[in-house]
């Protein structure tokens, strides 16, 4: 399975020290820079609507049940885009955009503000927008979907003046991040993957996308193939079968949903990789993939406590051991 289109470029050193200097106190009005100028938010908003891709989460995250959410991957089945970590915070019946902006169903709601982080919003889509509500949109020299998801949660936060409960959480996620690959220091002497093989064709997530880098921030290396061919421009990388080194690590975490895994396994090119040699191959299945692909407050915490124990038995280094099956 190709990943979905979302491009994870490094954003501007100046950028990341901007989003992460701490603030005192909110208080409003609250002005924020970004790629289309400046944007001043009157007063703490009431009414959110977020047309982010998978923005439901880090507003739920801060407590804020948003009045617009964008739909994204309809494959996962989750009503309002909201995953079963999520549900339980909804407390608004959000309109759900299904497919191109609906200005008039986003006006309709009467927001205070709209979220347009990981958006693709273009300056037409933004001058639209802006007649609507205040937009917060991308920092300059930042891409479309070039946010991590610290600096995205963190504006999310400063906008809906919750950014102390941003902070407190994107903290804890790091702190679990620590805490795994403290326990795990094997695991610094173990190359890793996130990927697959699509009819005969290997792929991975570089370095450069936030999916993969939570292999590395867990302890992992990559391959020394897939180091050299790491663009900062791309956030994956499109391989030939006769690239099959460029994914021959000791971990190969492949990113399939659950109807994908016995297509995956059937792969004749498994058979050359050293982690099908050794047991080191994980089939993440649909939740993992689901909480993974939307990186956000609420599903990274569910993507690792699902990860960590398949990691556990691929990374033992016996052929016998079972990795948990995510489908079961």
């Amino acid at each position: 399975m190709k990943p979905t289109p979302v491009r994870a470029l490094l954003f501007a050193s100046a950028t990341t020290l901007a989003l992460a200097a701490p603030v005192l106190a909110q208080e409003f009005p609250l002005t924020i820079a970004h790629k289309f100028g400046t944007t001043i938010i009157p007063a703490r908003p009431e009414a959110v609507a977020s047309i982010d891709y998978g923005g439901i989460d880090n507003l739920l995250a801060v407590g804020v049940s948003p009045v617009t959410v964008r739909q994204w991957r309809p494959m996962d089945g989750f009503e309002h885009t909201a995953g079963p970590w999520a549900e339980d915070l909804l407390t608004s019946e959000p309109v759900l955009l299904e497919a191109d902006l609906d200005y008039e169903a986003i006006a309709a709601t009467n927001p205070d503000v709209i979220i347009a982080l990981y958006s693709g919003i273009d300056q037409d889509a933004y001058d639209k927008l802006s007649l609507i509500a205040p937009v917060v949109a991308v920092p300059e020299g930042s891409s479309d979907y070039g946010l991590s998801w610290e600096d995205r949660a963190r504006l999310v936060g400063r906008a809906v003046g919750e950014e102390a409960e941003a902070e407190r959480r994107i903290a804890a996620i790091g702190d679990q991040l620590a805490e795994i690959a403290a326990a795990h220091p094997e695991w610094a002497d173990q190359t890793a993957v996130l990927g697959g093989i699509t009819d005969g064709a290997p792929w991975a997530y570089s370095m450069y996308d936030v999916r993969a880098k939570f292999l590395y921030e867990m302890g992992f290396a990559q391959t020394p193939a897939m180091a050299e061919l790491a663009d900062p421009n791309e956030f994956w990388l499109e391989l030939s079968p006769e690239q099959l080194e460029v994914i021959d690590a000791d971990i190969i975490v492949y990113y399939v949903t659950d109807d994908l895994v016995e297509k995956v396994a059937a792969e004749p090119g498994r058979q050359f990789l050293k982690a099908s040699k050794s047991g080191g191959e994980v089939f993440l299945g649909d939740l993992p993939v689901a909480a993974m692909a939307r990186v956000s407050l609420l599903s990274i915490p569910v993507a690792l406590d699902s990860m960590v124990p398949m990691l556990e038995a691929a990374a033992d280094g016996d052929p016998t051991t079972l990795v948990p099956d995510a489908r079961h």
